[in-house]
Parts: C-alpha cells; sequence; structure tokens
C-alpha cells in the first residue's frame, strides 16, 4: 500500500477511507494529534511523540481508545503494511461522534492514522522564510487540531515563495513558525524559546538541545526578538518532517549563514542520530 488510511480499527488506502459526519472533528476540530518520520519500516522518537501525543489528549479531557503500548503497537504493525519503509506517521484522536453539541460528548475518542510517503531533507540546502504577526490563542503548547492561523501563514509563505512563516508577539518576541520550531544561533551560543503556552515544545526541538549538550554548545531557553533573529549568526527551524533546516532568507532580506561550524555540528549529530536510530 503506497498510502494507508486507519479509522477506529477500519484500514486501507487513503483515498478509500471515509469518516461520519458527526465526528466532532468536522463541527469543531475537536481534538489533537502528532507525528513523525519513519524509515526503513522504524519510526523515529515513537515513545516521545507518543507521550506527547497523550500530554495534549489529557489537556483537552479527551478519553483515549487505546493505551500508549496498544498504539505504538498498532503503529508498528501498520507501517509493515507499507510499500516502502520511507513514510510519515501521522495520528489523531478525536472527541468522539454525536449529533453537534458544544458539550462533551461522552465516551472515548476516534482514532485516525494516515501513513504516506515522505523522505528527512539532509539540512544541507537553506531554506527562506517570512514573518508574520502571532495571532492564535493562547494553547499553543497543545497540539490541536485548530491549525487554520497556520494554514493560512503557510499559505502566505508558499506564496512568497517560501519554506515556512515566523510567528511573532508584540512587542517583538519570536514564538514559533506555522509548523516548525524556530532558534538562533549567536555568538556561539543556541538560543531558543521557552516552552511556555506561546510555542509547542517539539520534539525535534529536544533533540536539538541534547545535541547542544553533547557538543558542549551553549544553549539558552529564554525569549529572543525579530531584531535578534535578523541578526543571528543563524537562524535554525527544527520539526518531526525536517530535522534541521537553516535559512539565508528572512522576509527577502540576507539573514544567517554566519556561523556554519556550529550549524554543520548540530546538523551533522541529528541527521546521524536518526539515520542511526532508523537503521533498520
Amino acid at each position: 500500500m503506497e498510502r494507508l488510511g486507519y479509522y477506529n480499527g477500519t484500514y486501507g488506502p487513503l483515498e478509500e477511507m471515509t469518516v461520519p459526519m458527526n465526528d466532532r472533528v468536522c463541527w469543531f476540530g475537536d481534538g489533537v494529534y502528532d507525528a513523525g518520520p519513519c524509515r526503513n519500516y522504524t519510526i523515529f522518537a515513537l515513545d516521545e511523540h507518543v507521550d506527547r501525543f497523550f500530554r495534549s489528549a489529557a489537556a483537552l479531557q479527551i478519553e483515549m481508545p487505546m493505551d500508549k503500548q496498544t498504539l505504538k503497537d498498532t503503529l508498528n504493525r501498520l507501517v509493515r503494511e507499507m510499500d516502502d519503509g520511507d513514510l510519515f506517521v501521522y495520528y489523531q484522536v478525536t472527541r468522539g461522534t454525536g449529533v453537534r453539541k458544544h458539550a462533551f460528548t461522552e465516551g472515548a475518542g476516534n482514532l485516525w492514522i494516515t501513513l504516506t510517503p515522505a523522505h528527512i531533507s539532509d539540512g544541507r540546502e537553506p531554506v527562506q522564510l517570512i514573518t508574520m504577526e502571532d495571532t492564535r490563542f493562547l494553547h499553543c503548547n497543545i497540539k490541536t487540531l485548530n491549525l487554520i492561523p497556520s494554514v493560512m501563514a503557510s499559505q502566505k509563505a508558499k506564496e512568497a515563495g517560501c519554506m515556512e512563516t515566523v510567528f511573532y508577539r508584540a512587542p517583538g518576541r519570536v514564538t514559533e513558525c506555522a509548523h516548525s520550531n524556530v532558534h538562533i544561533l549567536s555568538g556561539g551560543t543556541l538560543y531558543t524559546a521557552p516552552t511556555d503556552h506561546l510555542i509547542l515544545p517539539g520534539i525535534a526541538r529536544a533533540h536539538l538541545l541534547r545535541a547542544c549538550a553533547a557538543l558542549d554548545i551553549p544553549y539558552r531557553e529564554e525569549p529572543f526578538t525579530l531584531d535578534e533573529l535578523f541578526a543571528a549568526d543563524e537562524i535554525i527551524v527544527t520539526s518531526s518532517s525536517n530535522l534541521c533546516l537553516h535559512a539565508d532568507k528572512l522576509d527577502g532580506r540576507d539573514a544567517g549563514m554566519r556561523d556554519a561550524v556550529h550549524y554543520e555540528r548540530l546538523r551533522e549529530y541529528l541527521l546521524n542520530e536518526f539515520l542511526t536510530a532508523t537503521a533498520g
């Protein structure tokens, strides 16, 4: 199978799957999700992603339809159904099925899974970014399905010929990107926004900080500003779909690309970690 869809125990080719209109995701986007890469039929950092998935569900009081180990077993079994082992593994749980009412539907949620072909970038080619004011709600630490601001920001980046949009909040604090975390290297130190309610605590972000520790690169978890972003020696973007990238343009202006030594060490560390963990 090239692309797989799963819904509450039923699965098949993604294009042939259907879901009930009364799933609360249709009315309210009422659910949470997580996702990560798979190589050689081995899902990378699965424990970390599943732990975050369950934390997101608990934050919204969504009852999970299975425990963590059963979910991991299900995901590992499904990837073996695929024609190729290099995949993007996505899963979400919605609050359940019922006639449209704002109050919670009782009972366990609905589990969705999709598996689609994907490959991790090696991070060598720089990307281009734009900035945009962050007008999202104040629960960005929960990986909810309410992604309209991120959708609009991603479309804006696409129309500008860029890979990502960097969000900032007045008076200029940088938070994260539309679907990534963003960090800067300045004077040999990596700066990353703290994991408060304004950003998602990214799995790749956590691996980046562990790489800094292993490579003796100092890092600080503290807010930084748009001015500091533009002045940074390197702008680094991390995500589960592209572990470690750096940018050479920001809002059409030259940016970053002034600390290749530190960036290359981090890029190679993260890439080697991924390749080793998914060697099959």
